[in-house]
This record gives structure tokens, sequence and C-alpha cells, in this order.
């Protein structure tokens, strides 16, 4: 205790010894003058270029540099403004913090140094000289932080949870020197719905704040959302928050009547929304024998988006068994959906076999002008199994109000192959028909 006691006292006696030597006024503080002003014959001390702003990241090191022409006897002081602290004269320091220090080169220039600046380093700085009037100049050390975001304590404001139609509130804080700007973007670049109790919404690329409200949620709002916090500092910094949409299952057959021949393979098809994820399964005889993975049946699902799943049946090897109703089901904590599919047989006609008729040169003949009707033998053929096929699958569809589908080539082996209902009359009698009939009659 006793030597820091002696220490302290002859820093301090050290420190007024050099203020007396250069005869000054240092921070404020009057000193004695031996001759009071300088005479008129005496040089000058003049500086030589000003003190240079600094903007810097925190944690950098910098150095304010003072240039001193004609400096005599006079001393050269550097002074944190704001406080009027005296960080240290000449090639001396006061300030007792450690990060400081000043420095000549032994001609007049002379530096101070600031390693790993803070914070609170901010501020002016004074070069000063102790001339009477005493002269200075001040430089400005701005020391910036780039955006950091914070975590929350209330962990629901950092991932949002509700039921369709509710509210989410998300909150992103962010600090930084200065202070940061925090916009809101979703991670897939779809907009972001901002939806008013008066059922108006706005749809929008970014949002700015802190807090991010969207209210009357739908399933088409889920999923990411990035707080970006930005202040002109690098790096810019971004935090991703998920929403999460909670609903029933509701789901569709792709088509409602499927239709098939014996023998080959088709593939049934469903279309579930729902949140979160559901237990989906495949029925037969109205729902009470559900269907499993095997040699007969191939089941799967694919997950389109965060609450679309694509339900598939594949039934190999097609019997007369096999015909009449499926059902797909979901389900999950928040309700059940299911719906029927109709598998009908599609019954072809057999194929024709025709004898090639052997080539025999005659006398060509001419011809005898065709009248009217008299050669219809082949198209009659093939209008009347073209009325009977497209009459059974009508039948058909009109049970089921329309959805019926049908293998796209009745001799292809591609499993699944449907058309929509409404075109399945096009390729019987439209334009598309001969193609796919004749594959389909044999002809």
């Amino acid at each position: 205790m006793i030597q820091l006691k002696l220490s302290t006292k002859a820093i301090a006696f050290g420190i007024v010894l050099l203020l007396i030597k250069g005869q000054g006024e240092i921070g404020g503080h009057s000193l004695p003058h031996t001759q009071g002003h300088s005479e008129p014959d005496e040089i000058v001390p003049e500086f030589l270029a000003q003190l240079t702003n600094i903007t810097v990241p925190q944690g950098r090191d910098i150095s304010f540099t003072c240039v001193v022409d004609n400096l005599g006897q006079y001393r050269v002081a550097w002074i944190k403004s704001d406080s009027k602290a005296i960080l240290g004269i000449h090639t001396h320091m006061v300030s007792l913090n450690p990060r400081l220090s000043v420095t000549h080169n032994g001609h007049n220039t002379w530096k101070l140094h600031i390693s790993r600046v803070q914070i609170n380093d901010s501020g002016s700085y004074m070069c000063q000289v102790n001339t009477d009037p005493m002269k200075s100049l001040s430089g400005y050390l701005d020391v910036v932080v780039p955006p950091d975001i914070l975590n929350h304590p209330d962990h629901n404001l950092e991932e949002g949870v509700s039921t369709e139609g509710g509210s989410i509130v998300l909150v992103c804080s962010a600090t930084g020197v200065p202070e940061p700007k925090v916009q809101w973007r979703r991670e897939t670049g779809k907009d972001i719905i901002l939806r008013a109790e008066s059922r108006d919404k706005q749809a929008l690329k970014s949002v700015d704040g802190e807090r991010l409200t969207l209210t009357n949620v739908q399933r088409t709002d889920m999923g990411g959302y990035n707080c970006i916090a930005s202040n002109g500092v690098p790096p810019s910094v971004s935090k991703r928050f998920d929403v999460h949409v909670n609903f029933p299952p509701t789901i569709k057959a792709v088509n409602q009547l499927v239709g098939a021949p014996v023998e080959r393979e088709v593939t049934l098809e469903c279309i579930v929304e729902v949140y979160p994820k559901p237990l989906n399964g495949w029925y037969r005889n109205e729902g009470n024998v559900k269907l499993h993975n095997g040699n007969k049946y191939n089941i799967s699902e694919e997950m389109i988006n965060l609450y679309t799943w694509h339900l598939n049946l594949t039934i190999r090897h097609l019997t007369k068994s096999d015909f009449g109703a499926y059902s797909c089901s979901s389900v999950n904590a928040l309700g059940k959906s299911e719906t029927r599919i109709r598998l009908q047989e599609l019954r072809l006609p057999p194929k024709s076999t025709t004898t090639p008729t052997p080539h025999v040169h005659t006398t060509a003949k001419p011809r005898r002008k065709q009248q009217p009707g008299h050669n219809k033998g082949l198209n009659e053929v093939v209008r009347a199994k073209e009325t009977h096929f497209s009459n059974q699958m009508q039948q058909e569809n009109d049970v089921f109000g329309g959805g019926i589908g049908v293998p796209q080539s009745a001799n292809s082996g591609n499993a699944g192959s449907v058309v929509e209902s409404g075109n399945v009359n096009g390729m019987i009698n439209g334009a598309e028909a001969p193609t796919c009939l004749c594959s389909a009659v044999g002809l």
C-alpha cells in the first residue's frame, strides 16, 4: 500500500514538472509562464496538417497524427475533449489506460495510439500546444459496431404457431452502432400478406420494423421468415423465424372414377392439405380393410410443400376382385378427412385377325362409281365399337357425377396413367379417338 501511494505521488510530481517545464496551459489548467507572452521575434509553433476524423469498427487499432513545426521549448499534449482528461504529454503517458500510447518520430510528428477501440472511446480528441494563448487541433473518433440480433427470452416470439384464422407476432431485436434497421422478408421470395379486420390485405415483398404481426393467418402463410438487420457496418445479419399454421386435413381424389383393364397395373391418387403432419392410409370395403405395402399393393406419399401431400396406391396385376370402391384417408390432431375412388373394369374389345389377300395381277378395268352407302361395313364396325365403349364409361361416369379416368393407352404398360373425365369421351369419339381406339380395339 505504501509503495502504491509513493508511485502515485511520483507520477503526479513528474506531470507537474513536465507542465512547468513546458510553461503553458494544458487541458484548461493554467501554468506559470516565465515571460508571460512569446517575444515578438520568437518563432511560433505551427500545425502543418489537420487532425483526421476517424470512423472505425469496434476492435480495430487507430492513431491520431499531429504534425507541429517550430515547437521549440513547448510541449504537445493529447486531451480527451469531452472529459478534459489529459492522456499524454510529449512522449509521456498520463492516462493509465493500457490501450493508449503516444509516440514521437524525433522530428515534428506526434501520434496518439488507441488499440482495440471500444464504444466508450468515441468522442473528440485534441492535440494541444501549451503556447499563450494555447493552440490546438481536434479530431473525432466514431466507433461503429456491426448489427447483432438478440435472442428473445420469449421463445413464442421467435417461432409463430397458430391455428388457421388466428394471429402470430414475431419480434426481432437488434443492436449495433448506429442503430440497425430491421426488415422482414419471406425465405421463398413470396409476398408477406398483411390482412386487416376489414378483410383487406396487402402483399408486400418486405416489412420494416422489429415486430411482424400476421392476422387471420392462412396455410399459405406458412414457411420461413427472415429478419435482416443492417446499419451500414458490414456484415448485415439475419435470423430465420418459422411460421406454422395448424388445420385439419382436406382430401381430394385426382379422379373419383378410374377405369383399367384386367391383368394391368393402375395407380389411384389423392391430394391432402393438412398440418401438422398427418397419418395417411388406403382402405377397401367401406374403410374396413386397411391396405399395406406388398406384392399386390405399393403405397407411397410425397410431400409437395409444407402442408400438401400426394398419396398414391398402385395395384398390380388387376383381377376381377380388385374392382370396386377404395378410400384414401388422412387424420391429425385437429380432424379427419377421407374420399372414395371407384375402380372400374375397362373392357377392351378383342383384337380382330385378318388374312392378307394374295396379290393377283389382273387387267385394269374401269372403276364403277360407288353409290352412297355402298361400302359401310368397316365404318359401321368401328363406330359400333366406339359407341359401345363410350356408353359403358359414360354410364359409370354418370353414376359418380364425373371424375372418371382411364389409362392413356389400354395396351401400354404405363402404370397409373389416367386422363381427366372430361377427356374420356373426347378420346373415344373426338379427333384424338383413332390413335387410342385403334390400340384398344385392335384395328
